[in-house]
């Protein structure tokens, strides 16, 4: 079986579950999966799994399955960031989505669903590990049960979230930090951190856990 990996940002935090997918692959099943960063690096085979990706794939039919983990309860929570998105709502179970790519973004069928559960004080890098964790845990079942395959339409109304932007880490100056604690939770120290505006200037916030 020829498994390939498709991640478009060579320094995705996913990246490292990639590795971590293609050890216990190699264990379990002796397959070595193939890490690619590049769209043109794809080839043909049997499974490619499109994950983290930032630019749309479309050569679908080069691979018989098309993997995408989405973090939603789909055909609701299309687009953008839907963990983030969920966290900030205040959910703590948050649905994840084992389905197959197509040219309509977030559309096509369903293999799988399953959760993430979140007790509510996790900060970012603890949010991130369960979703790696969890997507590992999706692929390498569809794999060990590939031969039961049975994918199934996405029913009911779709919804989607938009793009997430360095504007969404704001917090409001009125609010109490309790409030606003998902947020702090959600926000990236490095690449998009809390920050709030006061007198004309900008403030950095960076949230860490004491142990």
């Amino acid at each position: 079986m020829k498994i390939q990996v498709l991640l478009d940002n060579p320094d995705s935090w996913m990246v490292d579950y990639a590795k971590q997918l293609d050890d216990i692959l190699k264990k379990k099943f002796d397959i070595k999966v193939n890490l690619i960063f590049k769209h043109e690096e794809v080839v043909k085979g049997d499974i490619l799994c499109l994950l983290s990706c930032e630019k749309v794939f479309n050569k679908l039919n080069l691979n018989t399955y098309n993997l995408v983990v989405h973090e939603s309860y789909l055909p609701k929570g299309k687009g953008w960031s839907p963990l983030t998105w969920q966290v900030l709502e205040g959910s703590s179970e948050i649905p994840i989505t084992l389905f197959e790519a197509a040219e309509k973004i977030d559309s096509g069928i369903i293999y799988k669903q399953d959760f993430i559960k979140l007790k509510g004080d996790e900060l970012l890098p603890e949010i991130k590990h369960k979703q790696g964790v969890k997507t590992i845990e999706l692929i390498v079942d569809f794999i060990e049960n590939i031969d039961e395959v049975n994918g199934r339409d996405q029913v009911g109304e779709e919804t989607f979230y938009h793009k997430r932007g360095p504007k969404d880490s704001e917090l409001d100056i009125n609010k109490s930090i309790i409030e606003q604690f998902n947020l702090l939770r959600v926000c990236d120290n490095e690449r998009y951190p809390a920050f709030f505006t006061l007198k004309g200037k900008k403030y950095i916030i960076k949230t860490y856990k004491d142990e």
